[in-house]
């Protein structure tokens, strides 16, 4: 180490630092070729990385320099000044430091560095062998003051106010590192229109809609009336029903600039962000309109401040939840802003959002019925190449209850299918395939049911069938299958509703509660036994039932009367909770009625399936052969 010169350390020191500088430059805040001159942030970033690298370097340095010299006793170095081997020597109050000259001419000077025993002859020793000394004071305070606190003081305060504007919306694309800015999307209205020819189904909720585009086209026709356009709408409907796309198709009609955000997208880490938001959108909506603002997933804002949550709140969203309240109040309902939105969840709204004069309407968007269902499909099929056996029809029956966005993932998954199978068009077994791995979940071709497991399920199956098929009311069989699908279905036997139904009778419902023993009936004729595989089926049975005697007023016994009292714990769907109403007597009747029910089933399915037994063990036979059985060899069986 005492070989090695201090300039030339620095040298290196100085070109390393610069080259990793550059490079980390580069890496974190220099655009792209072609992409301009540097931001504010990238020039604001390369002042701080070349301020840290001036300090790495005169850090390193001073390690460098301290770590250089040896330490000399300071009776040697005394020994050293009167046999003239000192060179030079800087002497301060507190330490001695110098050179010594080297013992051959090829070779470097040795530095040293000694603490020195004051004398006041020092100096004449010094000048006595002809040394070059150079005395200081002591150490430069101002400059210890600047390099130990000012400087590490401004370099913390510029690194501060750099991420804070980025977490304050400085960012790429107006994204803060906290996403503190502005998250509104406005579609203008020279955007991709969406109008109401891209929504199928809904007729109801379209209609009650085009009076507001009619009032944002023309808003003086309701003026000349002495009325005004509503402030607001709300659209309610279970997930997947399409609010946003007829919120969409609403601003594509009207032909007006249409602002969306979501509910969720207002609340941030810091308390009063939310409410900056809702004035920033209720202003930029004025200068727009008119507009159409849309507010998706109102719940995550709107939820009610009352009640037993109330205590502990999150003042986030109810500061958030006011100024949306005061921006409802304060705009004109002249000035050609419509407020819309959305949520699943209505029951939990505050009931201050529901008043007249904030959300004036409120739009049902329900699941489609049949009809609906096929207009749907035959939008979401114009790009899908189908083959001409391809039933829309059928595939509308086999999908009861569910909403646009399943049919929407039955199509593509359909595709998906084909191509799989390597088809070049879309055929209808594929549209079967798909509704069955939506609906049942997908065939678990590792799950191999063994020989005696195989024919239980059968029999099990084919019992469902004939029963079904027997019985007055029961919907025809559509197919019977055995493969084992989703996570504990080791078949299913699919009826196919022959109309849409929206009522039931007591006889319909007791044919029901056959067709679901009909399963376990079969095991107990054929096998002697019953298993498992029944469990679905008798909770189904059990449930129809019950609502039959408590809920329906079904019961010759107990007469037209409801026992007990249900809580719907969500306004469209979710679990209902019941509080008993009625006494240890009545409790033990509805027991009673509940279970002779579930045994005039039995004693139903038993008599189908006897008198029907050779059918029965030709359709278990079939089964366990194909896995599989359509509607036309089942047909075949019952007309031989």
């Amino acid at each position: 180490m005492n070989k090695i010169n201090v300039r030339n350390l620095y040298s290196e020191l100085i070109k390393t630092a610069k080259t990793t500088l550059n490079a980390l430059y580069r890496t974190l805040f220099k655009k792209q070729a072609g992409q301009g001159n540097d931001t504010a942030d990238g020039k604001t970033g390369r002042i701080i990385l070349i301020t840290l690298g001036v300090l790495l370097v005169l850090s390193l340095f001073n390690q460098g320099a301290e770590l250089q010299p040896d330490e000399l006793p300071y009776n040697k170095f005394l020994q050293q000044v009167k046999e003239g081997n000192v060179l030079r020597a800087v002497v301060s109050e507190k330490l001695i430091s110098g050179a010594l000259k080297p013992e051959n001419a090829s070779e470097s000077p040795k530095h040293f560095t000694t603490i020195p025993l004051w004398d006041d002859k020092l100096a004449e020793k010094l000048a006595e062998h002809n040394v070059d000394y150079v005395v200081r004071r002591g150490d430069n305070w101002l400059s210890a003051l600047f390099f130990n606190w000012i400087l590490p003081l401004l370099i913390l305060v510029a690194i501060w106010s750099w991420l804070f504007r980025r977490m304050a919306g400085g960012g790429a694309a107006g994204r803060g590192f906290l996403n503190i800015g502005n998250k509104i999307r406005i579609h203008p209205e020279t955007a991709v229109k969406i109008t109401f020819d891209d929504v199928a189904g809904t007729e109801s909720a379209k209609q009650e809609l085009k009076e507001s585009i009619d009032f944002l086209k023309a808003p003086e026709q309701i003026q000349k009336l002495g009325g005004r356009m509503p402030k607001g709408v709300l659209l309610v409907g279970p997930p997947g029903t399409g609010k946003t796309l007829l919120a969409r198709a609403v601003s594509g009609e009207a032909g007006v600039p249409f602002f969306n955000i979501s509910g969720s997208e207002f609340i941030e880490l810091f308390v009063g962000v939310g409410a900056a938001r809702v004035r920033d959108l209720f202003e930029q909506a004025r200068q727009k309109a008119p507009c159409i603002i849309f507010i998706d997933e109102l719940d995550a804002i709107g939820r009610s401040r009352g009640g037993p949550m109330a205590m502990g709140g999150h003042d986030e969203r109810e500061q958030t939840l006011n100024q949306l309240l005061t921006e409802m109040d304060g705009f004109d309902p002249a000035s050609g802003v419509v407020v819309m939105a959305a949520t699943n969840r209505p029951e939990i709204l505050d009931k201050a959002l529901l008043r007249a004069g904030r959300f004036d309407r409120q739009i049902v968007v329900d699941k489609p019925d049949l009809e609906d269902r096929i207009k749907i499909l035959k939008l979401h099929t114009q790009k899908i190449q189908m083959a001409t056996d391809v039933d829309l029809t059928v595939v509308g029956r086999r999908t009861p209850g569910l909403v646009g966005a399943d049919l929407a993932n039955i199509t593509n998954e359909a595709a998906i299918i084909a191509v799989r199978v390597k088809h070049t068009q879309v055929q209808m077994d594929d549209f079967e395939a798909a509704i069955d791995r939506i609906l049942t979940g997908p065939e678990k071709k590792s799950r191999i049911l063994g020989t005696e497991e195989k024919r239980r399920v059968a029999y099990h199956e084919a019992g469902h069938a004939l029963v079904a098929e027997t019985v007055p009311t029961g919907q025809p069989v559509h197919k019977i299958s055995i493969i084992p699908r989703g996570v504990s279905a080791l078949g299913f036997t699919l009826q196919l509703p022959v109309e849409e139904k929206f009522l039931s009778t007591d006889a319909e419902l007791k044919d029901q509660i056959a067709i679901l023993m009909g399963g376990r009936m079969a095991e107990a004729i054929v096998l002697g036994n019953v298993s498992s595989g029944a469990q679905n089926d008798l909770e189904k049975a059990s449930e129809i039932a019950r609502a039959m005697v408590c809920y329906l007023g079904m019961s010759a016994k107990l007469g037209p009367l409801t026992y007990g009292i249900r809580h719907q714990m969500q306004f469209l769907e979710g679990e209902i909770s019941e509080s008993r109403n009625y006494s240890e007597e009545t409790a033990r009747i509805i027991d009673a009625e509940v279970k002779a029910l579930i045994d005039e089933g039995m004693e139903r399915a038993l008599e189908i399936l006897s008198a029907k037994r050779s059918i029965l063990d030709k359709l278990a036979d079939i089964l366990q052969e194909k896995e599989v059985v359509a509607r036309e060899e089942i047909q075949v069986l019952l007309t031989a």
